[in-house]
């Protein structure tokens, strides 16, 4: 069975872009199966994570861009992390690969853990083999630390990002400013556009393409534009107001 590499990439809000993720890991692995997770914020709720981590099997290796994007929860990240690692799948992380499982493997490497002396003096071999167990489990806890503090600081950054939402909304709100959009007000993004331009292209409601719903989104998606179910389907309720379909 060959090896598979997958790259898994999410965003939590319909403001941030998946494109950036889906570059990075191409750029380093451009045979990576992309694996997109869209608007989940940091609630458990992932399904194309939960159908990745029924697939995967030992040998295979799955490519993030950073931690966060694994999990931004330090004690189900690591967690997760280290049953996957003992089921010998390889964990890729582009922005923190002093973590990646091939450096947890180095540390932890086969010869440094299982060297026996043996001195033909039985106190002596005691001694030593007993104070060089003890070393091979200070340095598995100590690379267990780094991996743990990573996830620990993933969560921190977006707790961190959460309080100053919220400091500068009530900031905002103490000096009268709008928060938010007006009732029935559109954000236009490049994003927005570049599918609204893709959904009259492709899709027969507007008389240039031959697609139905499922299989327009499959086109963009497979363009790597991304598109959640929701958001397309709004986009797509646009279009109709604006081409005045019923």
């Amino acid at each position: 069975m060959d090896n598979k590499i997958y790259g898994y990439c999410r965003i939590s809000t319909a403001k941030q872009s998946i494109d950036r993720q889906i570059t990075n890991i191409t750029r380093a692995y451009p045979t990576a199966m992309i694996i997109q997770e869209t608007y989940t914020g940091t609630k458990s709720n992932r399904p194309e994570w939960t159908k990745l981590l029924k697939k995967l099997n030992t040998g295979d290796t799955v490519v993030f861009d950073s931690v966060s994007r694994m999990s931004r929860n330090a004690a189900e990240g690591f967690d997760t992390y280290m049953e996957l690692y003992n089921k010998g799948i390889n964990l890729v992380f582009l922005k923190e690969q002093t973590i990646n499982t091939d450096s947890f493997k180095s540390v932890l490497g086969d010869n440094k853990l299982s060297v026996r002396v043996n001195t033909n003096d039985d106190d002596t071999d005691r001694l030593i083999n007993g104070i060089m167990s003890e070393v091979a489990i200070y340095i598995t806890k100590l690379a267990e630390k780094q991996i743990r503090l990573a996830f620990e600081q993933s969560e921190k950054e977006v707790q961190d990002l959460h309080k100053r939402t919220s400091e500068g909304i009530r900031e905002a709100k103490k000096q009268g400013k709008q928060i938010g959009r007006t009732e029935g007000q559109k954000i236009v993004t490049k994003k927005s556009t570049a599918v609204k331009e893709m959904i009259v292209k492709y899709h027969k409601a507007f008389g240039k393409g031959t697609l139905n719903d499922i299989d327009t989104m499959a086109m963009i998606n497979g363009q790597g534009v991304g598109v959640a179910r929701n958001s397309y389907y709004k986009y797509k309720s646009e279009l109709f107001a604006e081409y005045g379909i019923e």
